[in-house]
């Protein structure tokens, strides 16, 4: 059985940084492509960045140079590390794993950029 299980959300200033977690079991991190998403209040869910198993990284524009993405095959595990947030990145973000032509996903966790 495949679980993701993502943390580290929570509410920081415009500004600020977080990193979430995507700690990943059923699943060999190492070969498979791992990527973060997001959706926003009344938005559709959007690709934030994606990795493969290769290291090809792919980011959205917005998040271009902001945010970073990474894992370790050690843990089984990947992350998203966030910098220089913006309210507009308020969303619930969710981490996927590409395996077999089948997307895994968690559930999600919260993000509010407020002062």
């Amino acid at each position: 059985q495949v679980l993701l299980v993502e943390s580290g959300g929570g509410l920081v200033q415009p500004g600020g940084s977080l990193r979430l977690s995507c700690v990943a079991s059923g699943i060999p991190v190492r070969d498979i492509t791992v990527g973060w998403y997001r959706q926003g209040p009344g938005k559709q869910r959007e690709l934030v960045a994606t990795e493969t198993s290769d290291g090809y990284t792919r980011y959205a524009s917005s998040v271009e140079g902001r945010f970073t993405i990474a894992r370790d095959n050690a843990k089984n595990t990947w992350y998203l590390q966030m910098d220089g947030l913006k309210p507009e990145y308020t969303a619930v973000y969710f981490c996927k794993g590409l395996w077999h032509q089948y997307n895994y996903w968690g559930q999600g966790t919260q993000v509010t950029v407020s002062s």
